[in-house]
Parts: structure tokens; sequence; C-alpha cells
């Protein structure tokens, strides 16, 4: 393992440690923190595909309940985790386990759409993720599922404003650690949360797509492969190709 894998795994266990700390109230009846009960897999996605920097970093909102909070991995759904990134682990049961949103861990049968659609691209485009991790890199801003008494999840946005602003404070902090460790030309937020984190926590350029801001990282914003956003449903994969090929992130023809 590289010096940069090793501390973005020290980095993960800080922020694991600094989110527990945090309280979240109605209409959050329970909170999931997978790099607690999924940390095995989590550290060995880390450790896999985190060493030295990465020309593109992308960012998710949260973990979904049937991928990372299955899997411990980014948009994990099970078959791209297990299939295509190689990474397996032990998986325990969240300390309070909602009912309507039990933890199989890799045992999950049920797929998750957006995580189908973000790694199904990078295989499609890159063939093999040794291929794809050599110049990016694919994390969360947030790393806790909120669920409300109905199993309903609730995405960190939709917090009540004081409980919101304490997670932002920690998970700012992360990324600009994690953004000083990989030193990417770009910082691609997967839909419109991501990216307006990704400009308020750090330097990257704000404006028209791609705008420079001092020494800081380029910004782009990609559409969230989520099926609950209805433009996603037309070709997500085609339409975000398109769009980083257009801001040169991604070649024409590679």
């Amino acid at each position: 393992m590289g010096m940069t894998a090793e501390t973005l795994v020290e980095a993960a266990e800080e922020l694991a440690a600094c989110v527990d700390e945090l309280k979240f109230s109605h209409p959050v009846s329970h909170v999931y923190n997978p790099l607690r009960y999924a940390w095995d897999p989590h550290r060995r996605y880390l450790q896999r595909y985190g060493c030295g920097s990465r020309r593109v970093l992308f960012v998710g909102m949260n973990p979904g309940p049937w991928g990372m909070a299955q899997t411990g991995v980014p948009f994990g759904e099970v078959e791209a985790v297990t299939g295509w990134l190689g990474i397996r682990g032990r998986v325990d049961a969240p300390d309070r386990e909602h009912p309507r949103r039990p933890v199989f861990g890799f045992d999950c049968e049920r797929s998750e759409v957006s995580g189908r659609r973000l790694w199904g691209l990078m295989r499609d485009r890159f063939g093999s993720p040794d291929a794809f991790f050599a110049n990016h890199f694919v994390g969360n801003y947030c790393p806790l599922v909120f669920l409300e008494s109905s199993g309903r999840n609730r995405t960190p946005d939709r917090l009540p404003a004081d409980q919101k602003d304490a997670l932002y404070r920690v998970c700012d902090r992360h990324l600009r650690t994690v953004v000083d460790l990989l030193r990417p030309e770009w910082l691609i937020g997967i839909g419109r949360f991501a990216e307006e984190r990704i400009l308020a926590a750090t330097e990257a350029g704000s404006g028209s797509r791609g705008a420079r801001c001092g020494r800081g990282p380029r910004c782009g914003r990609i559409l969230h492969p989520s099926p609950a956003n209805p433009q996603a449903n037309r070709d997500w994969a085609g339409q975000v190709e398109a769009a980083l090929v257009e801001w040169g992130v991604w070649a024409r023809n590679s």
C-alpha cells in the first residue's frame, strides 16, 4: 500500500470518528455509517485503488441504501464491486438497523441502479479497473446514510439546518484532505449537490464548466445516475461521456 492510500485510510478513519460524534434527530430515525460496519471492504477499496495522485476525482453525495450501504464502496452495486472492482470483505450490521432497510452486505440481491450505471460506464470505456484508476478516483462527500422512520432515504441537503451545517464542516474538511492527497486537475460532482459542496469546500473553479480559480482544480458536474432523475434515464452514459469529452476531461476517441 502506497503512502497516499495509507493516508486516505487514516483520513477515512478520522472521518468515521468525527461523524459518529454528530447528533441527528427527526425526521431522521436511523443513521448508517458504512465506514464502521463495512470498514473492511472500504479499506480494501482505498488500499487497492487510492495509490498516488489522480487527474480526475469524481465526488458523489452519500451512500445509497442498496449500494455503499451494503458494500462499503462508493456507488457500491454488488456485482460491480465483486465482479469488476474485485473487492469483497466483512460487512457487519449497523448499530441500529432499520427493519425496512436491512444490510445484507455482499449477499444483497438488489441492484443499485446508480452504481450499475456509473461503474458500467467506466468498465465500458476503460476495460479494466487498473486502467480507470490510473487517472481517476471515486469518492463520496458524506459517508452516512439517513433514514426516516418509514424507511425512506433522506439526503444530506434535506437535514435540519443546524445538523446539516455541523455535518458539512466535517465533510468539507475531509474533502479538502482528499483533494490535497490526490491533487486532481478536475473535480467532477456527480449531481448538483456534490458540485455545490466541491465549490464551497475547495478552491475549485466556479462559474462556467472548467473555470480555474487560482491554482485550484477545475470543477464540473455530471448527471447523477439515479433513476429518480428523469434525465438520467435517457442514455445516462452517453450524456456523461459526451460532456466529459466536451470539457476535455476525456479524449474523444480513447
